[in-house]
């Protein structure tokens, strides 16, 4: 008879097997934003490139928002480059605020700057146009 003797490497090796994934599904996705569409605009504070993904925190009336874009790959696509935007800058944004209405939070589909709009999710079916 086969008898499994685990060893604490297979069980660490288990147990982050399991939880990078459900990090990442934690941290990526839709499920935290609410289902209409709707807009954001205000002066750029700081932008973030990097992995995950592009990150930018922006501010206006109503205080700072953060806002995530797409991962790296996806704002290269649509032209959204290190040099496109820069803090002080004014830029709007169509997507998803946060569902919980406490939380300044934005998940960008479209970003508009320096008169030029960045579709970082072409694929997303959008009701709203993006405003310069």
């Amino acid at each position: 008879m086969f008898k499994l003797n685990p060893t604490p490497a297979l069980f660490a090796g288990l147990v982050l097997s399991l939880a990078v994934p459900l990090s990442a599904a934690a941290h990526h996705g839709w499920g935290w934003t609410e289902t209409a569409e709707s807009r954001l605009a205000g002066e750029i504070r700081s932008i973030s490139l990097g992995n995950p993904h592009a990150h930018l925190e922006v501010e206006n009336a109503d205080g700072l928002w953060d806002v995530d874009l797409a991962p790296p790959y996806a704002t290269e696509r649509a032209g959204f480059v290190e040099g496109v935007a820069k803090p002080g800058d004014r830029a709007s944004f169509t997507g998803h605020r946060s569902k919980d209405a406490n939380e300044k939070r934005f998940k960008a589909e479209t970003i508009t700057v320096n008169g030029k709009t960045y579709d970082v999710y072409p694929r997303r079916e959008k009701s709203m146009k993006p405003q310069a």
